[in-house]
């Protein structure tokens, strides 16, 4: 409903189809990027550590969407491929877009349990580059990989 830039605001999440809400937006600003913290990472450890990690100081920039269910009333398992199905624009021509599936615990501790990246020129085949057209939206499958996970209520 155009309140997700930030963990502060009021994204939601949930089973309904949006009907008509407003597109959520952000600035990226490229002299300060959003940090990867953890995650299914391609580097060096010792540069970027592998693994879980607390997401709560990432979800407060106001660069980043944050979609949040209601307390869950009952357990829930997820096994399986995750991935986010999102639709976007973009003032620029290029530009990368990135999900996360997270566990926020009752006393806040958000911990990242697989997450996923997609370069734009690139949404349509790895094998070859379509630059978008600047505030187009499109359509971009985020493939998060495998987990299996049960979130508690």
């Amino acid at each position: 409903d155009g309140k997700a830039e930030s963990l502060d605001t009021e994204g939601q999440l949930s089973t309904e189809l949006p009907r008509n809400e407003s597109f959520d937006s952000f600035i990226y600003d490229p002299s300060s990027p959003v940090p990867t913290n953890g995650g299914c990472t391609c580097c060096n450890p010792e540069i970027l550590p592998y693994g879980a990690f607390d997401q709560i100081s990432i979800e407060k920039r106001h660069d980043v969407l944050t979609y949040t269910t209601k307390p869950l009333k009952q357990d829930i398992e997820v096994t399986g491929p995750i991935r986010a199905d999102i639709y976007a624009s973009s003032s620029a021509i290029d530009t990368d877009f990135t999900a996360k599936l997270v566990d926020v615990s009752t006393d806040g501790y958000a911990i990242n349990i697989c997450d996923g990246i997609i370069r734009a020129r690139y949404r349509e085949s790895r094998e070859y580059q379509t630059l978008m057209e600047p505030n187009k939206v499109y359509h971009f499958h985020i493939n998060l990989g495998p987990t299996s996970n049960v979130f508690r209520n």
